[in-house]
């Protein structure tokens, strides 16, 4: 003889399936209230702090971002600039000279080497006919080379 097994109610199995997910989900929803009753404070203050970190990450990164050096290239007496052969990347270490940077300053802002900047430096002097960085600046700022 051949045992017949007895038809699932699936109707029922959905029912007792919905009441278990309900009944686990307001067990849930007590064990969650009960934290939150219980460690209030410390939750507020995790999530003050964590804003507060937000803010100062922000803050830090628009207030101390470095921002690529604007020279203006090609301002000022282009005809003086062609009379004398004073390259572009000249002119732009003659704007951070008057800038009053130094040689690794300007190195670091132009993405070159230092000894580069020199020999850059080193021509400005001698296509302007100065001995010295501020004799450089004064006969560029008569040529009105920079501002």
């Amino acid at each position: 003889m051949s045992r017949r097994r007895p038809a699932i109610a699936w109707p029922h199995v959905a029912l007792y399936a919905g009441l278990l997910a309900a009944g686990t989900l307001a067990l849930q929803g007590l064990d969650y209230l009960r934290l939150v009753r219980g460690h209030g404070s410390a939750i507020h203050d995790g999530l003050l702090a964590a804003g507060f970190l937000g803010l100062g990450v922000w803050l830090g990164v628009r207030l101390f971002a470095r921002r690529p050096a604007q020279v203006p290239v090609g301002q000022g007496n282009p005809q003086a600039q062609a009379a004398l052969g004073i390259s572009p990347r000249e002119l732009e270490v003659l704007h951070e000279i008057a800038a009053g940077h130094s040689n690794k300053e300007i190195a670091a802002r132009l993405h070159v080497s230092p000894n580069t900047v020199k020999t850059h430096v080193a021509r400005l002097l001698e296509k302007l006919g100065a001995k010295r960085r501020t004799d450089a600046l004064r006969r560029a700022r008569e040529l009105d080379l920079v501002p």
